[in-house]
């Protein structure tokens, strides 16, 4: 009598047999969870980014507004009346107008404003956030109407500027009203001549005008200037060069 063999279990071979490799879509799924984390964080790290921007220019923009405000409140002392802030100029209304077509001589009292006023000014910028962090420079813009040439207007408004300038920087007929150094390496430094002709007209004697345009820098300008440093003025050849006895080579104009 023959007896059946049992057979062997398949199992161990059914099991030895099936693949260990993961499939094609565990794979796919996988990646595709390590292409979202990926973007997570880069999208995270640009958000922080554009954050981080705006944070600065929102704290430049108030610094700025903070800055101006402080300079209005000063114009709104007696001595200083007329001068106004618009945006960030500084119009010195009739305290900056030059009486008659071809002049770019100030008057004593008007000499006597300007001195007063732009060591409270200078103070401000030294002390504020807005003049530590993003002041850049001081455009002293003149103007003038459009009586005469263009280029003879170009020519005059430069004179009138730069004759505002030279009673900033010489000495005072008055000692004591004459710009501390400090004050005086300053303006050497960051207040810089402009002249627009007979560009921004008004319709009255106020064409023939100064105004002070402060000017700050922008983020990108702060980045630059940190990678690229520039090379300051020597310190010992500025204040030989600032000596308030030297003559203002603007030749006078009394005009007509």
């Amino acid at each position: 009598m023959f007896t059946s063999q049992a057979r062997p279990p398949k199992r161990a071979r059914e099991e030895g047999e099936k693949p260990f490799w993961i499939s094609f879509s565990d794979l796919m799924s996988a990646l595709m969870v390590l292409f979202l984390v990926a973007m997570t964080v880069a999208l995270l790290a640009v958000t922080k980014k554009v954050s981080d921007a705006e944070r600065e220019e929102r704290e430049r923009t108030e610094a700025i507004q903070d800055l101006m405000g402080e300079i209005e409140k000063v114009v709104t002392a007696k001595e200083f009346e007329g001068i106004r802030v618009i945006g960030n100029t500084i119009d010195f209304g009739p305290k900056g107008n030059f009486e008659r077509e071809g002049q770019n001589v100030l008057s004593v009292p008007q000499q006597q404003v300007l001195r007063a006023f732009t060591p409270v000014l200078l103070d401000k910028l030294r002390q504020s956030e807005a003049g530590k962090r993003w002041f850049k420079r001081a455009v002293v813009e003149g103007y003038a109407s459009q009586t005469g040439s263009y280029l003879f207007n170009l020519n005059l408004t430069l004179e009138r500027s730069g004759r505002v300038l030279c009673e900033l920087l010489r000495a005072a007929p008055n000692p004591t009203e004459t710009l501390s150094l400090e004050d005086r390496k300053l303006i050497a430094t960051k207040f810089f001549v402009g002249g627009a002709s007979f560009n921004s007209l008004r319709a009255d004697d106020s064409s023939r005008r100064i105004e002070f345009k402060l000017e700050f820098k922008s983020r990108q300008e702060r980045e630059l200037e940190a990678a690229n440093p520039t090379v300051n003025v020597d310190e010992a050849t500025l204040v030989r060069a600032l000596d308030v006895n030297e003559p203002c080579l603007v030749q006078n104009r009394l005009g007509r």
